[in-house]
C-alpha cells in the first residue's frame, strides 16, 4: 500500500473513527484502525466488537492495500503533523511496518495483517428509513441525559427507540429513564418506519452519535435489526449492536392527573436552582420547592455548613405544597427546555411530577420528589 493524502482529511477521519477504540485491549487487533485503499479512496475502520464506525475519505493511491495499525498513535502522529501538510503512508514490503511521512518527520508503525480484523456488519436489516439529522439529534440530545449508569439494570444503559400512535399519528419515539427521572421525545415517523421492533440504543453509541452529527442539514440512513443499528452519516458509516432486554413499561409512571400547574421562567428558575444548591451536600442534593400564591421559595438545608432560600415569581393558582427534588436532575431537566418558560404539572409532595417545554418541542419529562 503506497497512498498520499490531506492531513486535514486523514485528521478529520481518524478523529472519528479512533474514539471506538478502547484505550486498553486484551486483544492485540482492536487496538488498531483497519486502513484500505483502493480507487482514489481510504477506507478506515474501527472497532470495539460491539460498535464499529468507517468512514472514507479522497487520497491519492499510487498501490492499493490494506493493513492495520495502533488507532490512537496514528491519530496522535497525524495531530501534531503541521497544517496543511500531505502525508505518506506506505507498508515495506512484507507488510510488518507501515510508514508515515510528512516534510522531514518519518515514523515507522507496526503493523498486523488485515485479515485478524473483525468484521460486525454480518446479518441483515429488517426495516430501513431516511430522516434528517436535525430530527434524529434531537430525538438523542433531548432524552441521553436520563440513561441509567448502573450495570445491573443494564436495559436502562440506553435509549429505548421505537415507533408509537400519538394524538392520531405514527411517531418516532426516544425514551431514556433511570428511574429517577425519564425522558420523552417524539417526531414524525419517517417512511420505511413502520412496525420497526423497539431498540436499545447502548449509551457509548448514543455518545458517538451526538460527535458525529454535527452538521443537522444532512439526511440520515438508519438500518434496523432486532440485534443491530446501523446509521450512514454522510461518509461515516456507523454499526452497533443493541441491548438485548426489554425496555420496561414507561407508559406507567407518566403522571396522567397532576393538576396542580406552576409557569416559571426557565433560566431564572435554573439560575435560582444552582444558587442554592452550592450549600447542599454531595450526597443529599435536595433542593425544597415550596409553593404558594404566585410564589415559589427554594430552600437547602446542610446540617454540615448552612442553609440558603431563595424567592422566584412564578405563576401558580391551586393549593400551598412542598415538595423536595435533586437539585442536579432539576438543571439536567431544564437545561434540554428550548422555551422561554418551564411547566410544571405537579400532584402532591410523594407523586411524580411532569415537567414540559412551552416551545414546540415534542418532549417531556419526568421527575420523581425526594424526602426534604
Amino acid at each position: 500500500m503506497r497512498i498520499t493524502l490531506e492531513r486535514s482529511n486523514l485528521l478529520k477521519s481518524l478523529n472519528h473513527v479512533h474514539r471506538v477504540v478502547e484505550r486498553r485491549n486484551t486483544i492485540p487487533i482492536l487496538s488498531n484502525v483497519l486502513l484500505k485503499a483502493e480507487g482514489a479512496a481510504l477506507d478506515m475502520k474501527a472497532t470495539d466488537l460491539d460498535l464499529e464506525i468507517t468512514e472514507s475519505t479522497a487520497a491519492m493511491v499510487e498501490q492499493a492495500g490494506a493493513t492495520t495499525v495502533p488507532a490512537h498513535l496514528l491519530y496522535e502522529i497525524v495531530r501534531k503533523l503541521p497544517d496543511g501538510s500531505e502525508v505518506l503512508l506506505a507498508t515495506n514490503p512484507d507488510g510488518g511496518t507501515m510508514t508515515v511521512a510528512s516534510g522531514r518527520s518519518k515514523f515507522s508503525l507496526q503493523c498486523l495483517p488485515q485479515s485478524d480484523f473483525p468484521d460486525l456488519t454480518a446479518g441483515t436489516f429488517t426495516h430501513s428509513f431516511k430522516m434528517k439529522a436535525s430530527d434524529f439529534k434531537m430525538l438523542i440530545d433531548r432524552t441521553q441525559f436520563a440513561i441509567s449508569t448502573e450495570e445491573t439494570r443494564y436495559y436502562l444503559n440506553g435509549i429505548f427507540l421505537h415507533t408509537i400512535e400519538a394524538s392520531g399519528a405514527l411517531k418516532l419515539r426516544a425514551v431514556a429513564t433511570d428511574g429517577h427521572r425519564l425522558a420523552r421525545a417524539d417526531v414524525d415517523a419517517p417512511s420505511g418506519s413502520e412496525g420497526m421492533p423497539g431498540i436499545i440504543i447502548p449509551r457509548k453509541t448514543v455518545g458517538e452519535l451526538q460527535k458525529l452529527i454535527d452538521n443537522p442539514d444532512l439526511t440520515i440512513g438508519i438500518e434496523i435489526s432486532d440485534s443491530k443499528i446501523r446509521l450512514s452519516i454522510g461518509s461515516v458509516v456507523l454499526t452497533s449492536k443493541l441491548i438485548d432486554g426489554t425496555f420496561p413499561d414507561y407508559q406507567r409512571v407518566i403522571p396522567q392527573a397532576n393538576d396542580k400547574e406552576m409557569r416559571v421562567d426557565c433560566q431564572t428558575f435554573a439560575r435560582a436552582v444552582d444558587r442554592v444548591s452550592t450549600i447542599s451536600s454531595e450526597r443529599g442534593r435536595a433542593v425544597k420547592l415550596a409553593l404558594a400564591d404566585g410564589q415559589l421559595m427554594l430552600t437547602v438545608n446542610n446540617p454540615d455548613s448552612g442553609s440558603a432560600t431563595e424567592e422566584v415569581a412564578v405563576g401558580y393558582e391551586s393549593d400551598a405544597m412542598e415538595i423536595g427534588f435533586n437539585a442536579k436532575y432539576l438543571l439536567d431537566i431544564t437545561a434540554q427546555l428550548s422555551g422561554e418558560d418551564a411547566i410544571f404539572l405537579l400532584a402532591d409532595a410523594g407523586s411524580p411530577t411532569l415537567i414540559r417545554d412551552t416551545a414546540g418541542v415534542d418532549a417531556l419529562y419526568v421527575l420523581m420528589p425526594m424526602r426534604v
